[in-house]
């Protein structure tokens, strides 16, 4: 079966493509950036506890990567490492799979633990 590679670097929105016999493999990173206006304690808790600094529309990143499949990058880390979501874009309430990003341009799956993790 042939493969399309669908680039979301530049697309917003609800995205549709129907091609007969061909698998679409979305494809490019994107931002998720939150308003500055939702700045608040707790995200500078997770900067300054777990050197995890979610991205703000004052101070967005420039990427130098582009990611097959797709991945919304949504915090990033000192060490020059981005967390964000493959597949889809970020959401709260998606089951989609994190990843993070190292400097090294490796990706790694962060799995998720619905029960305390041992």
């Amino acid at each position: 079966m042939p493969k399309f590679h669908l680039d979301r670097t530049e697309l917003t929105g609800a995205i549709n493509v129907n091609l007969t016999d061909t698998e679409v493999i979305p494809a490019g990173t994107t931002i998720f950036p939150m308003s500055v206006y939702q700045k608040n304690e707790d995200y500078q808790k997770y900067a300054n506890d777990y050197d995890i600094q979610f991205i703000f529309d004052d101070d967005i990143p420039h990427l130098e990567f582009y990611t097959v499949p797709y991945v919304d990058i949504m915090a990033k880390d000192s060490k020059g490492g981005f967390i964000g979501t493959v597949g889809q874009q970020c959401d709260l309430e998606s089951d989609a799979p994190i990843c993070y990003i190292n400097r090294h341009l490796e990706c790694l799956i962060i799995p998720l633990c619905l029960h305390p993790c041992n």
